[in-house]
């Protein structure tokens, strides 16, 4: 992985989701941004239960085919996110403490982005962020996952919307 090139393009962080976890977020800033969640080089081992929060009562787990037919080797990326885009007052620490709570079990809204929940390498995934204040994240997140698409031929692992 060439977390220079991400460093390079104002990417900070590069924490695992564990660290995240234990931690709280304590050093993500109180910032809109980008987030993206890398492999590490993580291998592609599916759980066949997500570990992720049933958030009203829906079972965030999906079959390993589909899981596998999303899975793409080539690239470090396995989701692009935002926080803070539109009119929402989200923080990078705030939503991604939300998806870090989702990870634990915990029923609160991060349904985006679940397919890394059934990873079984799912905490040793590298975070890292962009604060982006005077750029709206979600048209940032859009272009980006439109990139991603045209090199890949499909979106990142984890984004499924859209």
């Amino acid at each position: 992985m060439n977390i220079e090139k991400f460093k390079q393009e104002g990417y900070q962080g590069f924490v695992t989701v564990e660290s995240l976890m234990k931690n709280e977020c304590l050093n993500v800033p109180n910032e809109k941004g980008i987030y993206l969640i890398l492999k590490n080089g993580t291998q592609k081992e599916f759980l066949s239960e997500s570990v992720g929060g049933h958030f009203k009562g829906k079972n965030p787990t999906v079959a390993i085919s589909v899981l596998d037919n999303k899975w793409i080797e080539e690239s470090d990326i396995i989701y692009i996110g935002q926080a803070g885009g539109g009119s929402s007052g989200a923080t990078l620490k705030k939503r991604l403490k939300q998806y870090m709570r989702f990870g634990k079990g915990e029923p609160v809204g991060h349904w985006s982005g679940r397919y890394i929940w059934q990873l079984k390498e799912n905490r040793n995934l590298i975070v890292c962020w962009r604060p982006t204040p005077n750029e709206d994240p979600r048209v940032i997140e859009k272009e980006m996952i439109e990139t991603f698409e045209s090199s890949y031929g499909g979106k990142p692992f984890a984004n499924i919307a859209g």
